[in-house]
Order: structure tokens, then C-alpha cells, then sequence
């Protein structure tokens, strides 16, 4: 009916904006959650009663230990604790049954009795229900059913609405806070997540040294079960059900025996990486392995090593790798053939069938098309039709190969193997979020329309500080067509509020909108001084400005931000900020260095000290996240090196880029002269040519005292020249015009306190005749404005007859009189606050 009355235009823009406004996050359980009593609905906690939480007892194990979890989202909201009971049906007023659909006898007996309608879960993927029943049982009023088609299913039903009532998925990995309740009620009504668009979803810890190394053997000593358990609930949470461990000198099911049997608990599908063959981890073949990594020549070795893997994970749900690269990730030799890749496939697939006792299309298995090996796919190599195709980008976020729309629809499915992170050449990128969402959404949505729907794994390197693009990578798998265009902004906004609040989630999402847009330019590790151009467009300055403003912006945030969100805000948004806008800070300085010591510039040697500095602040950046935020929970997380790369590797040690010095010949005052340029002459107190005082007085400079520069007067304060004294200072102007000249000392506003008389100084032009101000003398204690400005202009007058340098004394004749600042007005002075900057300053000829 909505396409009769509107004109195509129209409907299209009202169907974007419906869209733009959906919550792109959250399971859509958002409008479900009310903190305050709503007897309509489930009242979930009230009174300091929270309902208990009821399954079955033939449910699966991992459903019961996300219910644990799901009971200490509730006491983390601030709610009561709620009772965990199996079996049976406490005579309670309201209960939240959990279960899963075929395995819990009490979901049987609603929908045997009507009082629930479980046919459109029945042999879904990983649906949910989210239902209020009324007199579910006897002497319960109300139940609050979260139901799901499969294990997976019942274990998001619960994340989601945990999710919906304040509880991020990242509150343990990035210490996101959780809003205090005390009442929560469930609207009442049928609500049903549909199954995923991407039957597999996941990320691959990778290139994880040093950083998530040294974290977790610091925290947890290896890479074992209590480690993985919090990868494994943060997945769930983000609605993904898929892991490649970490793999370097790893081994997921070697290194700890319960790290397999936990993730097949809690429904997380372990794979191994595109040259780790039937989950068998690269690490193991140098723990266990002898002779060669080539078939044509070790094929009974390595069968044996092959089938010790697939026995050792035959029971647990899985998607098996099979195929071969070379040791090590590498490519296989030149030689190698189409024939025996796939004669290794053909064995592999046999193990499978020896292994499991079917047939071996029952038992999910991925052929990694991943760089060499695409080569002998387009040249012919083809594997059994059930087995899926992994695509792969090309490591740096661009797709390398898609399906032929028009080609017969592959039985297996095609993956896509995915980089937030990547070591490898032109150079590793790894220390810092890189990933424009935009980018990644116009690459996946390319990748979905053409099909590519079975597997979506993505490289995220050392977990942290990966954490947006990790979301949106997982929200985009649950469903890619969710998003276009105009609302992606939306999601990152949404995103923030979950993790910050609605008031700072505009601003946060603009900061990570900005960031990664930069990053994404260019990577902190290809950044250096020749990147920009200094010359063209002023571009160097103008990106080195942007970086540095939003730096600004964020610490503007952070110090706005309720203290109990600053943690994460620091994680998420700040450091990355602040730590990335120090090396542009740092690279522009090299590149300026480079410039002005080519030309025997001195200013070349400002530049080498701020590039010294910009190397420091980087060390204390690293120190702040690894040892000060969240009380050090996060030490070695920056460890990795992102400065110093000389090739694709990273250095062993950080090393500052190199920097030139001029040698500067020491100039003494007496040989210092201001250059009149511009119509005018500034100069600052401080750089006097000569100084002269008496055995009693002494001129003395105050660092930092005053509007640009220092101020100079004399000492002791209570020691007045007498007429005849000459305390003066006397300055070298160059001047390059003629004629009668305003001259404005500019003078800290020190009052007439020696009975009104007011301070006097004589100013002259090379010895001759003195002109005496009084700077002060009309002060009767009205407030002026020149009090709140902070400064006096005294202005006098100077005749200058002919062009050359001339000496300039201002003698004084009162203690007190502090002075700051000169210019004089040689036609071309224009009117500022601060007063024109400093001339020239140059050594006489």
C-alpha cells in the first residue's frame, strides 16, 4: 500500500532512514528492557528479588555456564542474586526459564499445553525466542522464556538480553562499566532473533608477540583454558561462534587439554589457520614432527601427525582444515604440482573418514584459497564439492577473488578470510586500529552480494585495540544487509553509547570516525617523514594539525566523561588518539628537521629537540596504557614496536628516527641587531644588546613573566637610581625608513604605589637627547583597562633621520618598572592583542 501513495524516490528514502535509525547492535532486544516495574510485562527484579533462573536437565552444558554468566550480569546491573535451579519448578511468582529447543522437557510441556509456539525455532541455526508466558505452571504466574533453536541459540537469547540491559560485551575486555539498577522489568509480548545472514563468524588471534604474549603469560601463564575462557564469552557475547587461536609457538589443543573441551562446551567452533591442516597447529610440527614438511617426500609422517590431530578433536563441532602450504606459512616450492595438492587433499579427506567413522562430507571442512594458493585454484586445482572455499583479501582489506555470480552454486559454500591485522610486506601493520569501517563494510557488503555467506573470519591480531572494528565486523556477519551507506556513522554512534552513554556517543563516535579515517590513510608503521609533502598544499602541517585537534578533542571528552567510564574511554578512544597523533607530531618534526638543516638552518635544531621529545612521549604513552589504566590490568598489551622499521619486520628495539643539528656560532648580545621589516620593529625585553646597571642595582630577567615572552627589571626593588645613574638597557635596530616614529613599551601593570608620583624611564636614540615617560602617574585607583589586560602601553616618540642601525635606551629612574615588550610603528604596525611577533634577529656585520 506505502508504494501506491509514494513516488519510487520517496519510498526509497523512507525505507533508508528506517534503517538509518535501527540499533545496529544489541541482538534487537534494545525496547524489550524497562528499569522500572511493569506488572504488564515480566517483572524481572524488584524489592531486591530477582526471579530464579529454571533449566532442564538434559540441556546442554554450555547452556548452564552461560546462565551462570547470565546470573552475574544481573548482580553486576546491581540486582540480587538469582537462584540457578535444574529440573525443577520453584513455586515462585515470576521464573526465567532457559532452554533450548529438544533438550529442555519443560519448553516440551508449554507447547504441548499452548501456552508456547516452538515450530519456527525447530531446526533453525541459532535463532532465538524471547517470550512472556502467563501461568506457565502451577503456582507460577509469570515466566520469562529465553529459548533457542540450538545451544548457540539459547546462549545469545541470554548475552542479548544482558546486552539489552546495560551489560557491553566488552566490560571485561576493555572495562566498560555496567548502569546500576534496582528494578527491571520485560515487556511482555514474542520476540524472535532470526537466524544469522554468515553461518560462521569469527576472529583469528594472530602475530601475537609481544603484545597479547606477554599479557597473558604475565596474567594467566600460557595460552590455556582460563585465558581462552574470556575470548570465548567475549565471542558470544558479539554473536559469533568461530576462533582460530593464537598459533605462533602455540597450540590451542596441545598446550592445554581443556582449551578444546571448553570451547565445544560453550559452542565455540574451533578452525586452524590456512597452513595448519586438520588441527594440527604449526607449533606442534616442530614439537612432534621429523623430516621434512613436504608430502612427496614424508607423506607416512605426516599422515600420522595429520590423524593424531583429527582423532584428538573428532568429537567437537569443528570446520577442518585441509590442504598445504609451506612450513612455516610459507609458499610450497615452485615445483609443486596441482596433482599432489590434491592428492594430499584426497588423503587428507580419507583420515576424516577413517577418524570419524562417516563419510567425510559430514564433517564440516575449508580450503584456504590464501595467496599462492589461489594461483593453483585459477589454474584448475578443484577439491570435493562440500568442502568450502575460503577466499582471502589480499591482507590489506581488499578482496583477491569473489564467486562468478553466474556460476553454478558451490555445495560448500564460500568463506572469506579477512585482516585488521598483518605482518608481512610492504611492513607489518599491527600496534594500532587501521580499520575504516567504511572501507570494511563496502568490501564485506561486495563480498556477501556475490555469495559469500558460509564463513566470515576475520585477523585481529593481538585482540586489543581492536575492539570497534571487531564489533562491527561481527554485527555486519550477523547481518550484512542491516547496514548501507548513509547509516554506518549510526552503528559507531550506537556503539558508543553502549559503551559510554547516549550523552557522549556522538562525539566519541566522531573521534573513532576520525582516527581510523587517518589511520587508514596511511598505517603508523609506514608513516614517516617523506610521507607527506611539506612543500605542496601545505599538506604535512595541515594533517599534522588534524591529528593534533582531535587529540584535543579527546582529552576534552576524557575530562568531560563520568569517572567510571575513563578507563575505557582512555582504551578506546583516547590513547589511540593521542598515541597516533604523537608520531604525526614526531614525523612532521623530522621532516622539518631534514628540510632546514639542508639549508644550514639553525632552526633545524628546535625541530631534532621536539622530534627527541615526541620519541619520549611515546615511551610514557606506552607506560600509561600498559601500566596506568585499569590499574595496570593491561601491562604489555602496547608493547609492540611501531617505530624504528627499516623493512617489513619490526625492529627488535624502538629506535629514533635520525635527526640533523647546525652548528650554531655563539652570538653575543653585543652583536645582536633587529631588523625592521614589515613597517614595524618587535622585540622582546629580554634579548637586550647590552645591559647596565651599578654596584648597587642589576638588571635580572623573569623567565616566562609576560604576554610572549620574559620580563626584565631591576634588583633589589627597593633600590631607586639616583637622577645621575644610568640603569639602562639599549637594543640594535636595523632600521630601513626614516621619519618620526610611535614607540610603545609594553610594561607589566605595576601601579603608582610611591605616593602616586608614578614610574618614570627616559628613552633616547644613540645617546641623544632623553624623552621622560611616566608610565603611571594619572592612576588615582579606578579600574582601568589595562589592568585586565595585564599590560600598560607607554608609548613615546623617536626620530630616526637616516637608515642604518641605531641604538635604542630606555634608562629607568624608578625601581618596579617591569618591561616585557617594543615596538615601534614604522608606518606598517597593525593593531593585536599580543603585539606583532619578534623581528629578525640577526649578528651585525
Amino acid at each position: 500500500m506505502i508504494n501506491r501513495l509514494l513516488n519510487p524516490l520517496l519510498f526509497s528514502m523512507l525505507m533508508l532512514l528506517v534503517l538509518s535509525t535501527q540499533k545496529l547492535i544489541a541482538g534487537g532486544l534494545d525496547d524489550l528492557v524497562l528499569f522500572e516495574k511493569n506488572e504488564a510485562g515480566f517483572v524481572l527484579s524488584d524489592e531486591g528479588q530477582t526471579a530464579s533462573i529454571v533449566l532442564g536437565e538434559n540441556d546442554y552444558e554450555g547452556v548452564k555456564y552461560v546462565a551462570n554468566l547470565f546470573g552475574e550480569d544481573l548482580k553486576r546491573i546491581g540486582l540480587a542474586e538469582p537462584k540457578l535451579i535444574i529440573g525443577d519448578i520453584p513455586t515462585e511468582k515470576n521464573i526465567v526459564l532457559v532452554g533450548t529447543v529438544g533438550q529442555n522437557t519443560l519448553l516440551d510441556e508449554l507447547e504441548e499445553s499452548g501456552k508456547l509456539d516452538l515450530s519456527d525455532l525447530r531446526g533453525q541455526w541459532e535463532k532465538s525466542l524471547v517470550q512472556v508466558v502467563e501461568n506457565p505452571f502451577p503456582g507460577v504466574d509469570k515466566a520469562l522464556v529465553l529459548a533457542g533453536s540450538d545451544k548457540r541459540g539459547t546462549i545469545y537469547a541470554m548475552l542479548n538480553l544482558s546486552r539489552a540491559m546495560g551489560v557491553s560485551p566488552w566490560y571485561w575486555w576493555a572495562d566498560v562499566p555496567v548502569d546500576q539498577h534496582s528494578v527491571i522489568s520485560i515487556k511482555a509480548g514474542r520476540f524472535v532473533t532470526d537466524s544469522p545472514k554468515v553461518q560462521y563468524r569469527g576472529i583469528f588471534l594472530n602475530d601475537e608477540e609481544p603484545a597479547l604474549g606477554g599479557w597473558v603469560r604475565e596474567n594467566f601463564g600460557d595460552f590455556n583454558a582460563k585465558f581462552y575462557s574470556h575470548v570465548f564469552e567475549l565471542i558470544l557475547r558479539l554473536r559469533g561462534n568461530y576462533l582460530w587461536p593464537a598459533m605462533w609457538g602455540k597450540a590451542f589443543f596441545d598446550d592445554d587439554p581443556e582449551n578444546g573441551r571448553l570451547a565445544d562446551e560453550l559452542g565455540i567452533v574451533i578452525g586452524t589457520s590456512h597452513h595448519e591442516p586438520l588441527g594440527r597447529a604449526h607449533d606442534e610440527w616442530r614439537r612432534y614432527g621429523s623430516g621434512p614438511w613436504d608430502y612427496s617426500k614424508n607423506a607416512k609422517v605426516l599422515t600420522d601427525f595429520w590423524t593424531k590431530g583429527m582423532e584428538r578433536m573428532k568429537d567437537y563441532e569443528t570446520i577442518v582444515t585441509v590442504g598445504m602450504r609451506g612450513d612455516g606459512d610459507e609458499a610450497m616450492s615452485e615445483g609443486t604440482n596441482i596433482a599432489l595438492l590434491e592428492q594430499i587433499v584426497r588423503d587428507q579427506r580419507k583420515i576424516i573418514n577413517k577418524v570419524t567413522g562417516k563419510k567425510a562430507e559430514e564433517t564440516p571442512q575449508m580450503w584456504a584459497l590464501y595467496k599462492e594458493v589461489q594461483d593453483y585454484y585459477d589454474k584448475g586445482m578443484r577439491v570435493p564439492d562440500d568442502v568450502t572455499l575460503l577466499l582471502c583479501d589480499d591482507n590489506w582489506g581488499d578482496m583477491r577473488k569473489l564467486p562468478n555470480i553466474d556460476a553454478p552454486k558451490h555445495p560448500g559454500g564460500y568463506g572469506m578470510y579477512y585482516h585488521f591485522d598483518y605482518v608481512g610486506g610492504p611492513r607489518n601493520y599491527k600496534w594500532m586500529n587501521v580499520s575504516q569501517i567504511q572501507r570494511v563494510w563496502e568490501q564485506l557488503n561486495l563480498t556477501y552480494s556475490h555469495g559469500v555467506d558460509r564463513v566470515w573470519i576475520v585477523n585481529v591480531g593481538d585482540l586489543k585495540p581492536m575492539e570497534y572494528p571487531i564489533s562491527f565486523f561481527l554485527d555486519m556477519a550477523w547481518n550484512p544487509e542491516q547496514f548501507n551507506a548513509q547509516n554506518l556513522f549510526q552503528h559507531t554512534v550506537d556503539w558508543c553509547a553502549e559503551q559510554f552513554g547516549e550523552a557522549y556517543a556522538e562525539d566519541a563516535a566522531r573521534i573513532i570516525d576520525l582516527y581510523t579515517k587517518y589511520n587508514h590513510r596511511v598505517t603508523p608503521e609506514l608513516l614517516d617523514e617523506n610521507t607527506f609533502s611539506l612543500e605542496n598544499y601545505n599538506e604535512f602541517e595541515r594533517v599534522r594539525n588534524d591529528y593534533r585537534d582531535l587529540a584535543v578533542d579527546a582529552l576534552r571528552l576524557y575530562n568531560l566523561i563520568p569517572n567510571a567510564y575513563k578507563d575505557a574511554f582512555d582504551q578506546l578512544v583516547l590513547f589511540p588518539t593521542n598515541a597516533c597523533s604523537n608520531l604525526y607530531e614526531m614525523y612532521y618534526a623530522v621532516a622539518k628537521n631534514h628540510q632546514l638543516a639542508a639549508a644550514n638552518n639553525p632552526e633545524a635544531n628546535d625541530w631534532a629537540d621536539e622530534v627527541q621529545q615526541c620519541f619520549d612521549r611515546d615511551s610514557l604513552l606506552t607506560v600509561h596504557y600498559n601500566q596506568q589504566i585499569a590499574g595496570g590490568k593491561w601491562n604489555h598489551q602496547m608493547d609492540q614496536i611501531r617505530i624504528g622499521y627499516t623493512y617489513w619486520q619490526q625492529p627488535e628495539v624502538r629506535k629514533m628516527p635520525e635527526v640533523f643539528r647546525v652548528e650554531v656560532p655563539e652570538i653575543s648580545n653585543s652583536e645582536k641587531v633587529f631588523v625592521e621589516a614589515d613597517g614595524y620593529i618587535s622585540i622582546e625585553a629580554s634579548n637586550f644588546q647590552q645591559s647596565r646597571g651599578s654596584d648597587k642595582i642589576h638588571w635580572e630577567v623573569i623567565p616566562g613573566l609576560g604576554k610572549t615572552g620574559s620580563g626584565i627589571t631591576t634588583f633589589p626593588q627597593n633600590e631607586y637610581p639616583a637622577e645621575t645613574d644610568s640603569i639602562y638597557l639599549e637594543y640594535a635596530i636595523q632600521f630601513s625608513t626614516t621619519g618620526a616614529f610611535e614607540v610603545h613599551a609594553l610594561l607589566s601593570p605595576t601601579l603608582n604605589f610611591n605616593a602616586n608620583k608614578g614610574l618614570r624611564y627616559a628613552i633616547s636614540i644613540d645617546g641623544g637627547t632623553e624623552q621622560v615617560v611616566n608610565m603611571n602617574e594619572h592612576y588615582r585607583g579606578e579600574l582601568g583597562q589595562w589592568q585586565a589586560e595585564r599590560i600598560i602601553d607607554s608609548i613615546s616618540y623617536l626620530v630616526i633621520e637616516k637608515t642604518g642601525i641605531h641604538h635604542l635606551r630606555l634608562r629607568v629612574l624608578e625601581p618596579g618598572i617591569v618591561l616585557q615588550k617594543i615596538l615601534i610603528d614604522c608606518g606598517g604596525l597593525k593593531p593585536s592583542f599580543l603585539g606583532a611577533p619578534q623581528s629578525e634577529l640577526k649578528k651585525l656585520d
